[in-house]
C-alpha cells in the first residue's frame, strides 16, 4: 500500500484546493466556485488549526508525500444532536488507488482518538458511486436519503452515512 500521511492544511496548500476546484471534481457539488470563493475557503482551512470545531488536512502520498487531497471534519447540529460531519477529495490521476480509503481511515482514528462527539457522518451525493461506495466500504450506516442545499441555491439529494466512533466497528 502507498504512504499516506495526513499533514496540516497550508499556506501552500492553496493551489492544491485549486486542482480540487475543477468541473471534474465538483460535479456533484454544484461545480467550482469562483476564485474569491476558493481564496475565502482557503482562509478559512488555515484558520481551522486553531479551531476546536474543525479538522482540515492534506493528503500527502507516496515516498515524496506528493499533495494528491483533502480530507475533513466539522461540527455540524444534525437532527438535534451535535455531530462530526467529514468530507473529502482526491485529485484525478490519484483516484482508484486506495488512498482515500487510507486517508478516511486515518481521519475516523483521529475522530476517534478525541472521544468529542459519538457519530460521524457524511452526505455524499446520491450519484456519487465512488464516495457511497467508500463510506460502504469503512463500515458506515446508510441512515436515509435526505435533501441539502449546497452550494446555497444549488438542491442536493444525499444519501446519510453515520459510523459509531465510539462502537466496535473500529477499522
Amino acid at each position: 500500500m502507498p504512504t499516506i500521511e495526513l499533514q496540516a492544511w497550508s499556506e501552500e496548500s492553496l493551489s492544491l484546493l485549486e486542482g480540487l476546484n475543477t468541473p471534474e471534481m465538483t460535479k456533484f457539488l454544484g461545480g467550482p466556485e469562483s476564485q474569491e470563493k476558493l481564496l475565502r475557503r482557503h482562509k478559512r482551512y488555515l484558520e481551522a488549526a486553531e479551531s476546536p470545531t474543525v479538522r482540515v488536512f492534506k493528503i500527502a502520498y507516496g515516498p515524496d508525500l506528493l499533495p494528491v487531497g483533502q480530507v475533513c471534519y466539522w461540527e455540524k447540529n444534525w437532527r438535534d444532536h451535535l455531530v462530526w460531519e467529514s468530507g473529502w477529495g482526491v485529485l484525478p490521476p490519484y483516484q482508484g488507488q486506495g488512498i482515500a480509503t487510507q486517508a478516511l481511515t486515518l481521519l475516523l482514528e483521529r475522530a476517534r482518538s478525541e472521544r468529542r462527539h459519538r457519530f460521524l457522518h457524511a452526505f455524499p451525493s446520491v450519484e456519487n458511486a465512488a464516495s457511497n461506495a467508500l463510506c460502504r466500504k469503512l463500515g458506515f450506516s446508510k441512515i436515509e436519503k435526505c435533501d441539502f442545499e449546497y452550494p446555497p441555491g444549488h438542491p442536493m439529494r444525499c444519501n446519510d452515512w453515520q459510523i459509531d466512533l465510539f462502537g466496535e466497528n473500529k477499522l
